[in-house]
Parts: C-alpha cells; structure tokens; sequence
C-alpha cells in the first residue's frame, strides 16, 4: 500500500460503519502517513458491530439473544463491557435506560423486520420486568444468562463505545489531540491545531432539514444527542419516535425534542441521552442534577425551540 502524503497538521479522515460513518479529526505534525491509522479506526468501530449489531444475525449479542432461557453463553470482553454499563445506567435512570427492549424496537419496525402490529399491541399490554433483574451477567468468565426471556439491543450504547474505542486506539499511535464520532456521538481530546477547543454542533430538532442550533466546545470530554427527528414512524397525524419508553412497551410521548449529555466517556454519554429523552423534562433534568450530569434540553416552541441547560 502507497503512503498517503501529509503536509499540514490537520488529518481528517473516515469510513463507513453501523449504517453511518465514523470520521476523525487529528492535529498532529508528526503524521506522514495515515494509512495504518485509518485502518485501525476502522477495526475498532468493525469490531464493536460485528459483537453488537441487531442487523447482523451472526453477531455475537444477536447470537446471546437466540440462546435459551437459562443457559450461559460466552461473551467477548467489549460486549461485556458494554452489557455491564448498560445494565449500571438502566439502575441508576431507574429503568429510562433499559437495554432490553430488542422486542419492542423490532415490533415498531426500527429494526431489520418491518412492523408488527401485533407485537405492537401486546408490547404495550405486557408488564415488562428491567432488564437487570432477568440478566445475569459472570464478567469474570465473560459469560451471560437470561432468567426470562429478553431480547438486547444496544443501539443506545454501541455507538458511543465505539467512539471510545476509536479514542483509544489514537492513544496508542501516540496521538494526543483529535475530535473522533460515530455518526453524532464525539469524543474529543487535547486541542485542534491553533490551540482552541474542538468544536462541535448542536442540531436543530428538524424534521426536514439538517442545521445547527448551537455550537459546544469540547476539550477531554464526550458527548451525545438523543432525539426524535432522525428516526420515527407516522401515526394518524402524528410522528413517533424512535426512542422505547420501557414503561409503555412503545416510544416516548411526552419526551423533548432532543436531550445531549456530556461526560467523560462517550458510552456514558450515549446511554444518558437515552434516559434523560425517556425520562422526559422534568424528571430528566432531576435525574441530570441527582447523577451531576452535564445536558441540554431541547424543546419545541411552535417555530422555535427552547433549550434547558443543566450543570452545562
């Protein structure tokens, strides 16, 4: 393979992935060839869908959740990492975040099958029981078992541990400063190459149009937006989101716009927007104080949209 010629400090460069795309910003002059970069990122983010995808039938969570009840299966160290910080954030939200609404995503359609209404209905119907209490999990001997049947789904989790790991494996190059996403999941580290923080939009909550609502800037510290503008379901003359109320077995109603989380790690990031969008305004911005979480949220105003910031 040519050696890709570089003469400024600014590298950007990405790839596909999940759906979406992964990119990275890196400010180092040190850089003469990013080929071997490029590919480790693009391992890193590869790895992560090929444990944790639900559009992958042969990946390892969509393996977990073919097992029957009862039985222990072997799990990888990234997906236990991930099922762990799934199940702490599903106790500390109280149940807002649950990563075991694999069932009630796939019977709205938000997943590879078309919607069920059928499995719709009875979703709503069913008392659901948190995911913590039918999963066990023995990180020790990565493996896992199910007490009661349970379906995973990591969608509100995966993509900001992938940006995780696209941060580590920057660190082991030995890079310091650089901006790295999936989709719009960031982590950010050092500076850019004029000395100021890595800045990053906030989106406008529009159905139709991709724009900017405010711009943060982040130095050492990821973040992560939840909304309901990108994937959701017409409904009579209404749209629903994409985001489980695990509650309801159905998506959110009564959630904002959009809710961003910032934290040190962006799988914390990722999950936390989930909650606090299902938790809703008030009880999401109580949550956001009692955990000392950094968010914002967004809610319409006829045209216009009002954001609520709390430890921001």
């Amino acid at each position: 393979m040519s050696k890709t010629p570089i003469d400024t400090e600014h590298h950007a460069i990405n790839g596909p992935t999940m759906g979406t795309r992964w990119s990275a910003l890196i400010n180092s002059a040190d850089l003469t060839d990013v080929e071997p970069i490029r590919a480790a990122l693009a391992e890193s983010v590869d790895l992560v869908d090929r444990q944790m995808s639900t559009w992958k039938t042969d990946s390892d969570l969509m393996q977990f959740n073919r097992a029957p009840v009862g039985q222990w299966v072997s799990v990888p160290p990234e997906l236990m990492n991930v099922l762990l910080s799934g199940l702490e954030i599903g106790r500390l939200s109280g149940g807002a975040f649950d990563i075991g609404m694999g069932d009630v995503v796939a019977a709205w359609g938000f997943g590879p099958s078309e919607p069920d209404v059928g499995a719709m209905r009875q979703a709503l119907d069913e008392a659901r029981r948190a995911t913590h209490e039918v999963l066990e999990l023995d990180a020790d001997a990565f493996r896992g078992r199910k007490s009661a049947a349970v379906t995973l789904d990591l969608s509100g989790i995966a993509k900001g541990y992938a940006v995780d790991r696209m941060m580590d494996t920057l660190a082991n190059f030995g890079i310091s400063d650089a901006l790295v996403g999936v989709d719009g999941e960031m982590r950010a580290k050092g500076k850019r190459a004029d000395g100021q923080a890595w800045t990053v939009a906030i989106e406008r909550p529009d159905y139709e149009a991709r724009a900017p609502l405010s711009i943060l800037e982040l130095m050492d510290c990821a973040v992560a937006t939840s909304g309901d503008y990108r994937h959701w379901v017409e409904v009579g003359n209404g749209r629903l989101s994409h985001t489980m109320d695990p509650v309801k077995g159905g998506p959110v109603t009564k959630a904002p716009a959009s809710t961003t989380v910032l934290a040190q790690t962006c799988m914390d990031a990722d999950a936390w927007a989930t909650a606090l969008m299902v938790a809703g305004m008030q009880t999401g911005q109580d949550l956001a104080r009692k955990h000392g979480l950094s968010a914002i949220f967004v809610e319409r105003d006829g045209d216009e949209f009002r954001q609520t910031r709390v430890g921001a």
